[in-house]
């Protein structure tokens, strides 16, 4: 008779224990962008929400910038980095296909024998992540799991493009998931829709560009290299078209109502899309809704968990609090769950 498969020690909840970010030094107001773009302060404010945003300094990279933010948030859940079972880490603008900036980090903090490995759902990143990283602890093939949102969207910015430039920025948040009393990261909802590719995407793909190289070389002429593009309108109609379904699941799945929900927590996109998406939502009055694109700009995976951290640095809200997660962009792709705010580092 053959033996049976044993199975990995389970665990009912899971939480997350510890959030850290990083911002970078620099930290660009509108009146730096509005040359290259021919617009204005008032502009970008009324379109877009953004006051000033951060830009990554060329020793501020994905993996130094993860690092940092790791770290802060190892400190916060009091977990020793050995016993991370599991990094996964979300970013669009790693500029090498590898090795993978979740391995890098896992040898940076030291860690050894460690699954890493990261994921690519634009600005739905993150949650896609945490989803992926509590499965991955509640089913006992890790203890406890690194979740890293990460970008520097400026190396992949046209400074000239009216449609982006103003928007994108830099910056990293990590958390920690683990074993908990009870449950602090709801069921995901989520999905996408690829026959909204062309609303953000590079512009073209590699090897579009490596034969404009050879031709250039060939003749004496020159050629572009990708950048992203957007859509505006196109992402804008539809964010308010489908996350309001999305949003309602991930309240549904969670168990809990809007008028339990302490804090909103979106993608930092765009405030006209979080404002639309807070009144057909109709959260209570005391249901504090995150705004750091205002300082922070658009950091597509990385927006979500810095827009937590200030949130709870500035205290708005507070560990314990339970708070509604909503990622959305290129893809197009959206995911949010329900989630209990964790403490941050006291270096946050």
């Amino acid at each position: 008779m053959t033996a049976g498969i044993s199975t990995a020690s389970t665990t009912d909840h899971v939480g997350i224990l510890g959030l850290g970010v990083y911002r970078p030094r620099r930290s660009v107001p509108n009146s730096e962008i509005i040359e290259a773009i021919d617009s204005s302060d008032e502009w970008i404010q009324t379109r877009s929400g953004i006051k000033t945003r951060g830009f990554a300094g060329d020793d501020e990279t994905i993996v130094s910038m993860s690092l940092a933010a790791a770290r802060k948030a190892l400190e916060a859940s009091g977990v020793d980095p050995a016993q991370i079972g599991a990094i996964v880490l979300a970013t669009s603008s790693m500029l090498v296909l590898g090795p993978s900036a979740g391995a890098v980090l896992a040898t940076e903090l030291g860690i050894e024998n460690c699954a890493a490995f990261d994921v690519g759902a634009g600005c739905a990143g993150f949650c896609y992540s945490l989803a992926t990283a509590a499965g991955l602890v509640r089913s006992g093939a890790a203890k406890y799991a690194l979740v890293v949102g990460v970008e520097r969207l400026t190396d992949l910015l046209d400074p000239t493009d009216r449609s982006c430039a103003f928007i994108f920025a830099d910056g990293a948040g990590a958390v920690v998931i683990g074993p908990s009393d009870v449950e602090g990261v709801g069921p995901v909802s989520w999905g996408s829709d690829g026959s909204q590719t062309t609303a953000i995407k590079q512009d073209k793909d590699f090897g579009q560009y490596f034969d404009e190289v050879a031709e250039a070389e060939a003749t004496g002429g020159t050629s572009v290299r990708p950048y992203i593009r957007m859509n505006g309108p196109a992402v804008f109609r539809w964010a308010i078209t489908f996350l309001e379904k999305a949003c309602r699941d991930a309240i549904d799945n969670a168990g809990v109502t809007p008028e339990d929900i302490d804090a909103f927590i979106p993608h930092q996109a765009n405030s006209r899309i979080t404002e639309a998406l807070v009144r057909v939502l109709k959260f209570p009055d005391n249901t504090v809704v995150a705004n750091d694109i205002s300082q922070s700009g658009n950091t597509s995976a990385a927006s979500i968990p810095m827009a937590m951290e200030e949130l709870l640095r500035s205290g708005e809200a507070k560990p314990g609090d339970t708070a509604l997660l909503m990622g959305f962009g290129a893809g197009l792709a959206y995911a949010g769950q329900v989630v209990t705010l964790p403490p941050i580092a006291a270096s946050a």
